[in-house]
């Protein structure tokens, strides 16, 4: 006769099998701060509202402000992504002190992950290793997740580029944000699912922002004329859900369409073109109806 407990993980394993049954089970989703304006306590408190599970941002470097987001996460029962970036601007072996310096301020504080900016688009390909295998080694050794983010800029600039350094280093813990392949490649990548997988399997958190094209945000998600570009990253997006949830049994994403200029403005009145906290809800919303 089963146990209880070998029962209760029999029907934990089904749910996270069957997207039909409860599939929003296990699925975090993550406010960024990127251009709001108040308090870490107001901030908390909207996002608490919005119904996220936590919030990601770069670490604050005043210690006032450091106590006072900690005060917010707690108050508003929030979890926490912190993002730390390499400086490109530094000499290579100065870099990577700075980067492990910021990497241990940001496991200090006990996130339930990090997300990183890591090298240079202008770095050769060992030179961006030694910043991945630094983090993988203070990541086993701190027991918390350490990710690389696809990014313009950045070693995962290009989707090729990824893919060789995925070869590189099979374990490599990747964030996905694919918006940024959508206006470095001119292409919404339907020709390169291949490749797309082998960076997909990787992928352990999501940046969902729409990108298309010509740019890395569309000016408004919820205008028909972008239903294409929107179908196109939630399928991607959904892809990585089921694995993470197969064998992990949880996934994290962070809604993080950008303020202006990076979101899209009217000319001459810099005026934005949506609504920034909206849209990141809009897309939370989105990718919870496609999972019911």
């Amino acid at each position: 006769m089963k146990t209880c407990i070998q029962i209760f993980v029999v029907l934990l394993f089904t749910l996270v099998q069957l997207p039909g049954l409860n599939a929003q089970e296990g699925v975090l989703f993550f406010q960024t701060n990127w251009g709001y304006t108040g308090s870490w306590d107001e901030f908390g408190e909207k996002a608490k509202a919005s119904e996220y599970d936590g919030v990601e941002v770069w670490v604050p470097r005043e210690k006032q402000s450091l106590e006072l987001l900690q005060q917010s996460l707690k108050k508003h029962e929030l979890e926490v992504i912190y993002m730390c970036g390499v400086d490109r601007s530094l000499p290579l072996e100065e870099g990577i002190l700075k980067f492990k310096t910021d990497l241990l301020e940001a496991i200090a504080l006990n996130p339930i992950a990090i997300n990183c900016h890591t090298g240079s688009d202008f770095f050769s390909l060992d030179e961006n290793k030694a910043f991945i295998e630094l983090a993988q080694q203070l990541s086993a050794a701190h027991s918390i997740p350490i990710y690389h983010e696809t990014h313009r800029g950045r070693f995962s600039y290009t989707l090729p580029k990824t893919v060789e350094m995925v070869e590189q280093i099979p374990s490599l813990p990747i964030t996905l944000d694919v918006s940024h392949w959508m206006v470095v490649h001119e292409s919404l990548l339907f020709s390169e699912q291949d490749r797309l997988n082998q960076v997909l399997k990787n992928t352990n958190h999501i940046h969902a922002r729409v990108g298309f094209e010509q740019a890395p945000q569309v000016n408004d998600p919820q205008a028909p004329e972008w239903d294409r570009a929107l179908q196109r990253h939630i399928d991607l997006w959904l892809n990585i859900i089921q694995q993470r949830l197969a064998d992990k049994g949880f996934v994290t994403i962070t809604t993080e369409f950008g303020p202006p200029t990076y979101m899209p403005t009217e000319p001459f009145t810099q005026k934005p073109l949506s609504d920034l906290w909206e849209t990141n809800v809009f897309i939370m919303k989105a990718l919870k109806n496609r999972l019911k």
